[in-house]
């Protein structure tokens, strides 16, 4: 007899309830936010999730848990019932409007550089995801998605070319990789990796390859690690790993953008497998990431190692003389729509000296000059700029940072989520970002140590010194990770 649906939804609200406070915000928020009550009835409690890998997944690890929440709301509870809502009649209840899609709503103005292809996830959201699709590939679902549209690849900007690159003294030797590899011919080093901080241009220059390789009759496929990783398990869904390999090895170039978002034991070592056919086979492999192999510590050690083992470049941040070039390209391209635009050598060098992070910021800078001298009618001089542009020029008075700015930069640089720095894990991988953590918040803030403590899980202010002297004294003997926390330093300092 099936129960009253005010009574099983008030059971399903205290269950989530017990969830949320037994696995954290953070991990309910990846795999239950989702989860509907469908029925319970006869000792069934039926649910739906929007996506076949969210059904899995809590089959595989959180069914048992989910029996016993239930059994202390209803003890004739045996059985979790788990479908996908596709697969369902709708049921006849008010939903909630639904949310705009990404970009649809209109521009008021065209900008000279837009953002790039794709949304990029949160961190929690990212490893939820790589989790999830590693757990169906060792399932083995079947799914209708052919090869053929797994290896269409991502979309390319047309403005992310050679021409539009502007070379300087900080990327001048990936741009001459970027541009052999581009060309053709002999496949002299292999892969070739390119590590930089955002907006710096390592996309551009792998779409900029991608673009000339495809037009000079390459097969080319050009993917973020995120996508690789959800096409190459749609792949192995749809027919054997065999068959997706060999369709892979007709590929002449591979470029992989955002390395460090490829998640999953199982799915790395079928990437490393692609990797060594590929290369095996003289077939040119490019990838990109925010920063060098051997700092990726989420890659296996076979990734990192295969990786490492090709041509290895960085490109840092652009010095005045590359800044003031990017501007002149961009008021350039700028004229094209504007043919009047016209902006003061003296605004321009003031931008260069101030704006100094990255080449995106630069570009973003001049959207918005050319903005407020087309909406305005209004010529650029140094006082509008200097107004339009305060939020981006650095200030001379040191940037107040805040502890939730320190673990926000932290969790994303290592690849792991707030909850993790401020539970009490102590894997090695979790311990040194919340320790680097608390060590930044200590030299970097005005706070003192009990209240680091409480901003870190209501830790012991004597935990906090301990963090602080062991980070200063790793630091002292290892140059890599003092490099490491004061490139942290100017990413809180930006």
């Amino acid at each position: 007899m099936q129960v009253h649906e005010t009574t099983g939804s008030e059971h399903w609200n205290r269950v989530k309830k017990s969830l949320r406070a037994e696995l954290g915000d953070d991990v309910f928020s990846s795999w239950f936010a989702r989860v509907d009550l469908e029925e319970h009835s006869d000792g069934t409690v039926r649910l739906s999730v929007p996506t076949r890998f969210l059904k899995q997944w809590i089959q595989s690890h959180y069914n048992d848990q989910l029996i016993g929440l239930w059994k202390r709301e209803c003890e004739n509870v045996h059985r979790i019932e788990l479908t996908v809502r596709g697969a369902i009649r709708p049921r006849q209840v008010a939903t909630a409007p639904r949310q705009p899609a990404l970009g649809s709503a209109k521009k008021v103005m065209p900008s000279i550089s837009d953002a790039r292809v794709g949304t990029p996830a949160s961190e929690p959201n990212r490893v939820a995801a790589a989790q999830a699709a590693t757990a169906a590939l060792g399932r083995g679902e079947t799914n209708n998605e052919s090869s053929r549209d797994v290896l269409q690849g991502a979309a390319l900007d047309p403005k992310y070319t050679f021409e539009t690159f502007v070379e300087g003294e900080s990327n001048q030797l990936a741009l001459a990789a970027a541009r052999q590899v581009a060309s053709g011919g002999s496949v002299t080093f292999n892969p070739l990796f390119l590590h930089a901080s955002v907006g710096l241009g390592k996309t551009h220059l792998m779409q900029a390859v991608a673009a000339k390789a495809r037009a000079s009759g390459r097969k080319v496929l050009y993917l973020t690690a995120e996508h690789f990783m959800y096409r190459f398990v749609s792949a192995l869904k749809a027919q054997s790993a065999l068959a997706f390999k060999d369709t892979l090895r007709t590929i002449d170039l591979l470029l992989i953008d955002d390395m460090q978002f490829l998640h999953g034991k199982q799915v790395q070592q079928e990437f490393c497998h692609t990797l060594n056919a590929l290369i095996d086979g003289a077939r040119q492999v490019i990838v990109a990431a925010d920063r060098a192999p051997s700092e990726l510590d989420s890659l296996d050690d076979r990734v990192r190692s295969r990786l490492s083992g090709g041509l290895v470049v960085g490109i840092h941040e652009p010095d005045f003389v590359l800044r003031r070039s990017i501007l002149d390209s961009r008021v350039i391209l700028a004229r094209k729509t504007y043919p009047n635009f016209e902006v003061p050598d003296q605004v321009l060098d003031y931008i260069a000296r101030h704006v100094a992070s990255s080449g995106r910021d630069l570009e973003g800078a001049l959207n918005r000059l050319v903005a407020h001298n087309q909406l305005t009618n209004q010529p650029i001089t140094q006082e509008m700029a200097e107004l339009t542009l305060r939020d981006l020029v650095r200030s001379s008075e040191p940037r107040k940072v805040k502890i939730e700015d320190i673990q926000r930069v932290v969790s994303k640089h290592y690849n792991v989520t707030k909850a993790d720095l401020l539970s009490a894990r102590r894997t090695r991988t979790i311990v040194r970002p919340r320790q680097i953590a608390m060590y930044l918040a200590k030299v970097m803030t005005p706070r003192s140590l009990p209240e680091i403590g409480r901003r870190f899980g209501n830790r012991d202010h004597t935990t906090v010194l301990h963090a602080v002297r062991k980070i200063e004294e790793l630091a002292r003997g290892d140059y890599a990770l003092a490099q490491e926390i004061e490139l942290l330093k100017r990413m809180l300092d930006a």
